[in-house]
């Protein structure tokens, strides 16, 4: 089992910065691929950005590219997700997740938090 929590979220405008954290506790965090998801009111949740065991291997949504940076902390149990460049289309709970070496889709959710960007 892995728990976890993020927190970073807030209400910034368009062009502004954030950077979400998620905290991991529980099984070992280095043997998890991580992702970040974010869901806008009214839409389905989307995939935004994920990295490797180690960090070494990132991959980002097309919508992200160029603007979101993920990146992790093994030593802290900790993902990050900087935020650049926010744009109002940005807004939507974010939320962080585990998936386990094998397994298909992601196996441990966080909570999520609120990201607003205004206009």
């Amino acid at each position: 089992q892995v728990q976890l929590v993020e927190s970073g979220g807030g209400l910034v405008q368009a062009g502004g910065s954030l950077r979400l954290s998620c905290a991991a506790s529980g099984r070992a965090f280095s043997l998890y691929y991580m992702g970040w998801f974010r869901q806008a009111p009214g839409k389905e949740r989307e995939f935004v950005a994920q990295i490797s065991w180690g960090g070494g291997s990132t991959y980002g949504a097309d919508s992200v590219k160029g603007r979101f940076t993920i990146s992790r902390d093994n030593a802290k149990n900790t993902v990050y997700l900087q935020m650049n460049s926010l744009k109002p289309e940005d807004t939507a709970v974010y939320s962080c997740a585990a998936r386990s070496a094998g397994a298909v889709g992601y196996d441990f959710w966080g909570q999520g938090t609120q990201v607003t960007v205004s206009s």
